[in-house]
């Protein structure tokens, strides 16, 4: 055939997502964001048929995974950490604000503070109410915009389908409201638990538990039939598994229901919903899970592809695309969850089954379900927000370790089709922008040289690059820290990555939003307080802020001797 791989999967697929805007390859000399890189692949949608066949795990391409690296290091760095998003209080999606990425170009970025995972309790009351109460008005009066608030899934519906219990989150966000705090309130349909950050266990919804014990296949599987259930896997996102109703439709509903009961709160306390996507709240496979500890910084990851319904998907594309023997199964010698790239034959620069037909194909489908996962819980949110007054974002999980190589093996592991050669983030942040949403992304904080040098560690690079990717597709930006820091040095990294200066271009372009990770007694410890207030003071002057850093100190410092009972309240109450 004359066409090429991706236009004759685009072709044999059946039933393609509408075309994305601004994907055509670029022509030499062409010189935007994504031409450093091969023009990603003509979308790819299959069907998904339920079949309980057993699955062929012969490999398409066979060739053993070698033995697990010696040694293993586990720095402090890593990226799933919870939730974030963007929030000046505006109406709808406008162009206008989406190509200038803040509430006035050039005026600065707001600050939100994430709350405590465990801010409501399992008995649908708020978690140390003394506390939560003198620390929203401390954060007020250092002038942060809001708070970022997980709304759990396991919480408000966790005995029946379809009943509500919004106790506790009522009274939360009548506090927010009360301190004059805006709220950026995440759908979170994960568990909490087993990822970075976690600090208590929130599983699903019972029910939800109970279909998947009784259906392992609703959950994440990899090649080796380790079950992960963070989140339930898509491969089943439009079948009626879940008490007949589907996973997508269980995830509208729950929207729904918030809207109807917060809708008097909507566009003017809480300004941004955030939709969660996959395990920590992130668009992506679950593949780097340190629950029992399986994965540790910095391996590769591993495959999610390997539930029945997943293998049917694959199976569905392979026939379609005239390569059936390879719907049988994932690559198979892909390494384990702590290889590094070289230690496989998949990953390893030359080579390797990655950059070869198969492993295109393999890419492009496992990418394109994340991607069309994306999309469809975004048509229903859209539409359930729709005129409301709120913003809607995603959050994008950044995965900078063996960023430096050809493969970016962690990042295709979790889903996003990036490689030396290949813009990945393009795709995510044109899907984004057809539905008016945020690009969501973390580890801000983070320098290059700060991380592991022989992991090739690269969250700078990484960060450009999505700002690149936003920009080209026209997506408000939104940042996060990945772990805490209360430092100088990590405050300075926020500051000049939140500005948007690529290459030294000028530009009123900045970050729509920081969310700053999290609410807890080091946050209200006197030098950290006073270094935390200087640096919301910088991130609202933004680009525009002429002042000096002695004179913010000498502010900071003002504030913290005037706000030090308030400050000592919150941090005595927090401790206890």
């Amino acid at each position: 055939m004359a066409m090429s791989m991706p236009h004759q999967i685009g072709a044999l697929s059946g039933t393609p997502l509408t075309a994305e805007t601004g994907g055509e390859v670029p022509a030499k000399g062409n010189t935007t964001a994504s031409a450093a890189w091969r023009t990603p692949l003509t979308n790819l949608r299959v069907s998904v048929q339920k079949t309980g066949a057993d699955v062929d795990m012969l490999s398409p391409t066979p060739s053993p995974p070698l033995s697990p690296l010696k040694g293993g290091m586990r720095p402090d760095l890593s990226v799933a950490c919870q939730a974030l998003m963007e929030a000046p209080a505006e109406t709808a999606a406008e162009r206008e604000h989406r190509l200038g990425n803040s509430p006035e170009k050039g005026k600065g970025v707001p600050v939100f503070v994430m709350m405590p995972l465990d801010s409501v309790k399992m008995d649908h009351t708020v978690n140390r109410k003394k506390a939560m109460n003198a620390s929203l008005q401390a954060l007020k009066s250092a002038g942060v915009e809001g708070i970022m608030m997980d709304v759990w899934w396991g919480l408000v519906e966790r005995d029946s389908p379809g009943e509500y219990n919004w106790g506790g989150y009522a009274e939360l966000l009548e506090m927010a409201k009360k301190h004059g705090l805006k709220v950026q309130a995440v759908m979170s349909f994960h568990q909490c638990g087993g990822n970075v950050g976690d600090s208590c266990t929130i599983p699903l919804p019972r029910w939800v538990v109970e279909e998947m014990e009784k259906d392992p296949d609703l959950a994440y599987t990899d090649q080796w039939g380790r079950r992960n259930y963070e989140y339930v896997s898509l491969g089943c996102d439009t079948l009626p598994v879940l008490k007949g109703r589907s996973p997508v439709q269980c995830y509208s509903d729950f929207m729904r229901g918030f809207r109807d009961r917060f809708e008097n709160l909507l566009g003017d306390t809480i300004v941004e919903i955030q939709v969660g996507m996959g395990p920590a709240g992130e668009l992506r496979y679950p593949s780097y899970p340190e629950q029992d500890g399986t994965w540790k910084f910095p391996g590769i990851g591993a495959f999610q592809c390997y539930d029945k319904y997943m293998i049917s998907s694959l199976k569905a594309a392979a026939e379609a695309f005239g390569k059936p023997e390879w719907g049988h199964t994932g690559p198979t010698d892909a390494g384990h969850y702590n290889n590094w790239p070289e230690d496989t034959n998949f990953f390893r620069k030359e080579g390797g089954g990655w950059d070869g037909e198969y492993g295109e194909f393999f890419l492009t489908w496992y990418s394109q379900m994340l991607l069309n996962h994306g999309e469809r819980i975004l048509q229903s949110a859209k539409a359930i927000f729709d005129d409301k007054g709120v913003k809607i974002s995603v959050k994008i999980a950044g995965i900078h370790w063996h960023y430096g190589t050809r493969s970016h093996a962690p990042e295709l592991t979790a889903g996003y089709y990036n490689t030396r050669f290949r813009d990945g983030y393009l795709p995510i942040a044109q899907m984004l922008a057809r539905h008016g949403a945020i690009f969501n992304f973390t580890c801000v904080e983070m320098r290059d040289h700060e991380q592991p040098q022989d992991a090739q560690c690269a969250p700078e690079k990484l960060v450009r690059q999505v700002a690149l990717a936003t920009q080209e597709a026209q997506v408000p930006l939104a940042g996060e820290n990945a772990l805490p820091r209360y430092d100088d040095y990590a405050h300075e990294q926020i500051l000049q990555a939140s500005s948007l200066n690529i290459d030294d271009q000028s530009s009123d372009r900045e970050m729509c939003a920081f969310t700053y990770l999290r609410m807890n007694p080091d946050l209200f410890h006197p030098d950290n307080w006073r270094r935390f207030v200087a640096f919301v003071k910088k991130m609202k002057e933004g680009k525009d802020a002429h002042r000096c850093q002695e004179q913010l100190e000498q502010e900071a410092q003002h504030f913290v001797h005037i706000t030090q009972p308030l400050v000592q309240e919150a941090a005595m109450a927090l401790m206890h």
